[in-house]
């Protein structure tokens, strides 16, 4: 191995913890930044995009805050906070941009493989959820990067665009539909697989059936035993810079680790649950992702959602979440990883979090108690004549809420992700979940930033080579907006979203 320019006696000058698509979006700028550093990537399953990347392990849909309530919430005196749609839609922007230069450059094979047009919309019941709905459309439609949104409760036009929810729906209960044709489904593991088979390209190793057990500060760097799985052997590998982006199992890491910053810190697993059909004249009649509002009282990570899914070129159709429960911190995990990761420190902060988090505990337990009749009359809120016969319970991913301190009580934290750069260096962390894939290139220039301050200035052009718009928000450029729009869609084979919109109708 040549070139190891900041190497300090160890075996690699980056490695990285998890072979998702956060590594490979970090190991992609990396390889392009600094070309002669040494990478090793450490993924404890078969191979990589297996676990939180895998398609049918998350809900494959390129976040961008065109249809979610969850992004933009009602404030105390009835208006719209926009903030967290517009951030989320310039982060995927970012995305966006990587994988269309990545495709440009032949890196990825056919696009269509892994991401694909499919129009997003926000389904709104109830008098309080219409008129949240209506208040978020008149909010965002004058923004650039939410240009084209329609809005519309004729019934007559949501049949037209939703024939499968609203073909054959009775009147009665105040509904409304906004529409966004811009929107995409993305499939995470193939997308992943494709980015560390480029990187693989360029000389970055990847030993898949190894499991880091524990990590500790080695002089500059920092020490990895790391379990050959198959072999059963344990070894040491040191690096100068060590990325966890595990999912579940980085807090585990942290806490070997000793990090002062995440002392405190525990994790709440939750599994999700869909519905998923795969039968021809249902999908016929839904093209889509339909994102809906959480019911009165429960928690934002129970919004509701039907989604035309594609999945090794099969399409189907998946609604959900619903929660489940198991003490494991990753889907292939152990059961005893929940009560290995209670201390002394965090244990605190654990029970706080349980008495001031009862809505959410309530939820949980409601969603184990629930039948498949329950199931089936939350399915029928979008698919009113769905028969049971049709449609098949999954299993998805596992999910850790990262438990905190937040204001001196203990908290569940909800959406978001949490970068942890701890203050001796060599070291950064990912803990959280949703919108994570499709943040994952903002996300992993944040990781450079704080990491790599003094060798940004000097990354910044090979950054820019591959994201156009890096440290440029779009929202304040429209020409520009629609340009980098434009060619990250060519490049991708999505729909041209400057296509004529059918006109609004309320």
């Amino acid at each position: 191995m040549v070139g190891r320019e900041v190497k300090t006696g160890a075996d690699y000058d980056v490695v990285l913890v998890g072979g998702g698509i956060m590594s490979a979006t970090l190991g992609t700028l990396l390889r392009r930044a600094q070309p002669d550093w040494s990478i090793l990537v450490l993924e404890r399953l078969d191979g990589p995009g297996l676990e939180s990347s895998s398609a049918w392990n998350n809900a494959g849909t390129g976040h961008a805050g065109l249809c979610e309530f969850n992004y933009t919430p009602l404030r105390g005196d009835g208006s719209i906070d926009v903030g967290g749609a517009v951030a989320v839609n310039e982060q995927f922007q970012l995305s966006r941009q990587l994988w269309a230069r990545l495709a440009e450059e032949g890196a990825l094979g056919d696009p269509a493989d892994f991401i694909r047009s499919v129009p997003h919309f926000g389904f709104a019941h109830g008098a309080t959820g219409v008129e949240h709905l209506r208040l978020r459309h008149a909010a965002l439609r004058a923004h650039p990067l939410f240009e084209g949104l329609e809005f519309t409760r004729d019934r007559e036009v949501m049949a037209r665009w939703l024939p499968l929810m609203f073909g054959d729906r009775r009147g009665g209960e105040q509904v409304a539909v906004c529409r966004t044709r811009g929107g995409t489904d993305v499939d995470y593991g193939v997308l992943t697989r494709r980015m560390f088979a480029a990187l693989a390209r360029d000389g970055t190793e990847m030993r898949t059936g190894h499991e880091v057990r524990s990590l500790r500060r080695d002089g500059p760097g920092w020490c990895l035993r790391v379990r050959d799985l198959e072999g059963g052997r344990d070894e040491d590998v040191r690096a100068s810079f060590v990325f966890l982006g595990a999912g579940g199992g980085t807090l585990p890491l942290l806490q070997s680790a000793g990090v002062a910053e995440t002392e405190g810190y525990g994790g709440f697993p939750i599994s999700g649950r869909f519905l998923r059909t795969a039968r021809a004249d249902l999908i016929a009649r839904h093209h889509a992702k339909v994102y809906s509002h959480a019911e009165p009282g429960a928690p934002s990570l129970s919004v509701p959602h039907l989604d035309t899914r594609v999945v090794d070129g099969r399409t189907y159709l998946m609604f959900g979440p619903f929660a489940a429960f198991s003490p494991r911190f990753l889907k292939r995990g152990r059961l005893t990883d929940l009560p290995r990761s209670v201390t002394r420190h965090n244990l605190g902060t654990l029970l706080g979090a349980a008495r001031g988090d009862l809505g959410l505990l309530r939820y949980l337990v409601g969603q184990l108690a629930q039948s498949r009749r329950g199931r089936l009359r939350a399915l029928r809120r979008f698919v009113p004549d769905a028969r049971a016969a049709d449609w098949e319970l999954v299993t998805a991913g596992q999910r850790v809420q990262v438990v905190k301190r937040v204001a001196g009580r203990g908290s569940i934290a909800g959406f978001g992700t949490e970068v942890v750069t701890p203050a001796q260096g060599g070291l950064a962390a990912l803990l959280g979940a949703s919108p994570g894939a499709s943040a994952s290139v903002a996300i992993m220039l944040d990781v450079l930033e704080r990491s790599f301050p003094d060798r940004l200035p000097g990354w910044r052009p090979a950054l820019r080579a591959l994201v156009p718009t890096y440290g440029t928000p779009l929202a304040g450029q429209p020409e520009l907006l629609t340009e980098t729009t434009r060619r990250s869609a060519l490049a991708l084979g999505l729909t041209d979203e400057s296509a004529p919109q059918e006109a609004e109708h309320g």
